[in-house]
């Protein structure tokens, strides 16, 4: 009894002990094989810089190197895992070769019958068997554990931007906007806006422009609520953005982002993901409007075309244009705009630009823009800067007001002469046109602008 009660203490012991210990080695395997597949996933989709910069071989040693690390993580689980079997199997070994023992010189004395012998032997298979039956068990358990950690990590995870407990859906109206005196910060030590307060009237068109960094983008991330205002409030038809459904809110508003992303489909699939279950012949409709409908009808697959990765097959007007038609057939109240026509060429721009209009007609619409002309019309501009509105109203007065959108509209209208009359590069100039249209930045060049006219 002392034998088999000690063997038993000490094969739990010796079980949960190296189980506990190697449990590290499964968890450092687990992390180290996730890092090298998202090596190899990072490196496939990017694989055209791949290629410009001839960085195949940097790239292959890099996931060579994350691969032998996860070897020799592997061998420790692996070598680890032998040792705990082969000390179980050694614990239950030397018990029962003790027990026959005892039950043998028991025999050779005269106190145990042959059939005390066979007996024994009997008890201790049915109890070493089971014994040794949990002991895999539980080894097995706690390996799932660790490699399941990550999931249950993300079942763990909060979300940033939850439902308030019984929030209605949004229900629009006219569908005006109101941003009143809005702040909001990615991180709590940078903020991004401060105080930024305008109404987009019911069918109005309101224009953000201002340099990058100034906060033109986040303005959509919040009205599609990815994030929650940190000071203020924004609210559709005089319902806050934070009282209603996440489902509701981003059903009312439509997108034609900068940059488009498509799914690895045909473009049929991806025009019809503004709402699925569309017919064939709205999606046509749709695209007719995006001005890409000859386009995908002179390709040999017509709308069955796959575009590749992140649409790598297509260029990017060809993908805005496919987003311009994904939003059309979603048919929103509320549109948003961000540089919806920057990836075209002037005449396509065009084209688009005055079906963009009559999409927006009786549409509450945000435009995002960099190129002025592209929103003379709009009901109001606002010019960001900062975080901050600086200027704002109508096209024909902030050029009289002759201020930092004056000065933003004058040298892209000269750069855009200077350019179609082949004149002379200017080196400094066309690097700040070309990445800035801060006002302010390039307020010293204006007097160089006329004077080169």
């Amino acid at each position: 009894i002392a034998i088999t009660v000690a063997a038993l203490a000490l094969y739990i012991a010796f079980t949960v002990a190296v189980t506990e210990w190697r449990t590290h080695f499964r968890r450092e395997m687990n992390e180290l094989d996730s890092r090298a597949n998202t090596r190899a996933i990072d490196s496939l989709l990017n694989y055209e810089t791949v290629k410009y910069f001839g960085n195949e071989g940097w790239e292959a040693r890099r996931y060579d190197d994350s691969l032998q690390r996860w070897e020799r993580a592997a061998v420790k689980s692996q070598t680890s895992l032998s040792a705990l079997n082969i000390g179980q199997s050694a614990i239950i070994a030397v018990a029962v070769t003790l027990i026959m023992w005892r039950a043998t010189v028991g025999v050779a004395e005269g106190r145990m019958t042959i059939g005390d012998l066979v007996l024994v032997n009997a008890f201790m298979i049915q109890l070493y068997i089971p014994l040794n039956f949990l002991g895999v068990i539980y080894r097995e358990i706690k390996q799932a554990l660790a490699d399941m950690e990550r999931l249950f990590g993300l079942i763990d995870e909060h979300r940033e931007v939850q439902d308030a407990p019984g929030a209605p859906p949004l229900a629009i109206a006219g569908a005006e906007v109101r941003f009143e005196d809005v702040d909001f910060g990615y991180e709590p030590d940078r903020q991004i806006l401060h105080g930024v307060s305008f109404v987009i009237p019911a069918g109005g068109n309101v224009a953000v422009v201002g340099p990058s960094g100034s906060g033109k983008s986040t303005l959509a991330r919040l009205l599609y609520r990815f994030y929650d205002v940190t000071g203020g409030r924004i609210a559709i038809d005089g319902q806050d953005l934070r009282g209603v459904t996440q489902e509701s809110l981003r059903a009312a508003i439509g997108i034609v982002p900068q940059d488009t992303v498509l799914f690895n489909d045909s473009i049929e699939y991806n025009i019809a993901y503004g709402r699925p279950g569309a017919t064939r012949d709205e999606i046509v409709a749709a695209a007719k409007l995006a001005q890409i409908h000859d386009f995908v009808s002179g390709l040999p697959q017509g709308y069955a075309t796959p575009v590749g990765e992140r649409g790598l097959k297509l260029s990017g007007g060809e993908k805005q244009r496919v987003a311009i038609a994904r939003a059309i057939l979603k048919d929103p109240r509320i549109l948003i705009f961000d540089e919806a026509t920057s990836a075209l060429d002037s005449r396509s721009e065009k084209a688009i630009q005055a079906e963009l209009k009559l999409i927006a007609r009786n549409r509450t619409t945000l435009t995002i823009a960099h190129r002025l002309s592209t929103i003379v019309d709009a009901d109001e501009i606002l010019v960001l800067d900062a975080g901050r509105i600086v200027e704002r109203g109508r096209h024909a007065a902030l050029i009289a007001a002759n201020g930092a959108y004056a000065r933003m509209w004058r040298l892209q209208q000269w750069w855009g002469h200077h350019r179609w009359l082949g004149g002379p590069r200017v080196p400094l100039l066309e690097t700040l046109v070309d990445s800035a249209d801060d006002g302010r930045a390039i307020g010293p060049l204006v007097e160089l602008e006329f004077a080169m006219q």
